[in-house]
């Protein structure tokens, strides 16, 4: 994702302490400029951190199994331990949630955000469908069943 939005929400939160320090008069800021304040700055915080969480995503297949991380949390997989693949077709790729018995964890396939016919930004995993077809094929799950917006891939 390019990262004009966080440098946005932090500039916005830089303007708004600027203003708290150059017009406020003396006495108590008053509630709203508090309030934007914290919002800003817990946005452009959120965000962030979520660039930095993307930076850090990655899933490693191995024989064994596969490994997800993503720098805050990091899961392994055994094949035999993926209990069951989840997919859901979304307006960015498909996002797929791979549950296992003590861990689990989601990604996405690559999709485009366009505006105007031009793509902005492309988010997820290049090569994302290919990752959900080996997990699928290597943790031995064949029976799908349509749940709501979900597929369901599971052992038979």
């Amino acid at each position: 994702m390019p990262r004009r939005g966080e440098f946005i929400a932090w500039a916005l939160t830089g303007v708004v302490a600027l203003g708290f320090y150059f017009f406020s008069q003396p006495g108590p800021m008053p509630v709203l400029a508090w309030f934007s304040f914290i919002f800003f700055a817990f946005s452009a915080a959120s965000i962030s951190l979520g660039n930095w969480m993307d930076r850090r995503t990655f899933i490693r297949m191995e024989p064994d199994g596969v490994v997800f991380e993503n720098g805050l949390r990091k899961a392994h997989l055994t094949w035999e331990a993926v209990r069951e693949v989840r997919t859901l077709q979304a307006r960015g790729g498909i996002s797929a949630q791979v549950i296992g018995e003590r861990a689990h964890f989601t990604f996405s396939t690559l999709g485009e955000m366009q505006f105007r016919g031009q793509v902005h930004a492309r988010t997820g995993f290049a090569d994302g469908k290919l990752i959900l077809d080996e997990i699928i094929h290597a943790a031995r799950l064949t029976k799908m069943l349509q749940d709501g917006q979900f597929n369901r891939y599971s052992r038979s």
